[in-house]
């Protein structure tokens, strides 16, 4: 039974390790980067090798020093934390094509990572893609890149200082583009959408959509008055 507990905690170590890093790639929607096939695999491998790591130090009898009641913990933690640290090397590096190519545990569990992400973007695509059409439609574009930024990144407590600074580098990239402002506004609305989420920045558009509407041409206004 203690060994079991101490097969369960390594698997958990492992399994929260693969889940953190592929919701950290998308802080938009952290829970649709879980519900996909490679994800479950990546995961699963991640708690695996955590259970393998294990079994080879009780296998070989490894203490890493400690005595008494200290060794079950000892072992628990090496195997989940080397585990993690060893899928995540690489033994020797090879350069393809003028790209330096890591061989090891690291680019087996890569090719794991890359299925899960491409799976994620393409179910992501389309509602980020609806979402951001649906919100900043109407709105007025050098309206929003102004004041919309502005106030959606004071919302939020805990804005790294460099995701605000490629936010920005981003925005001012997008106001040098010859591109139709109408299409400008919605690659704004997915650029804040990566950074405060939909959440967020559905409820500033809320708060001012008033103040960011596109301006009516005087004839458009008449004919509304009529």
């Amino acid at each position: 039974m203690p060994e079991a507990l101490d097969f369960a905690a390594v698997v958990l170590l492992g399994v929260l390790v693969g889940t953190a890093e592929l919701v950290s790639r998308y802080r938009d929607a952290p829970r649709a980067a879980l519900y996909n096939r490679p994800a479950g695999l990546y995961i699963a491998l991640n708690g695996a090798g955590s259970a393998l790591a294990l079994a080879l130090i009780h296998a070989f009898g490894w203490t890493f020093g400690a005595t008494a009641s200290a060794v079950r913990p000892t072992q628990v933690l090496v195997a989940g934390i080397g585990a993690m640290a060893s899928f995540r090397t690489s033994l020797f590096t090879v350069r393809a094509g003028g790209t330096d190519v890591g061989v090891g545990p690291a680019s087996f569990l890569q090719i794991f990572l890359a299925a899960a992400d491409r799976e994620v973007d393409r179910v992501r695509a389309r509602s980020r893609s609806d979402l951001a059409g649906r919100l900043m439609d109407g709105l007025d574009y050098r309206k929003a890149s102004i004041g919309l930024v502005a106030y959606c990144l004071p919302l939020m407590q805990n804005v790294a200082g460099d995701d605000e600074g490629k936010l920005r580098k981003s925005v001012d990239f997008l106001n040098q583009d010859s591109v139709d402002e109408a299409v400008k506004v919605r690659i704004l609305g997915l650029l804040l959408m990566n950074v405060v989420g939909p959440e967020v920045l559905a409820g500033a558009v809320e708060t001012l959509r008033d103040k960011l509407k596109t301006a009516q041409p005087e004839k458009a206004k008449a004919k509304e008055a009529s």
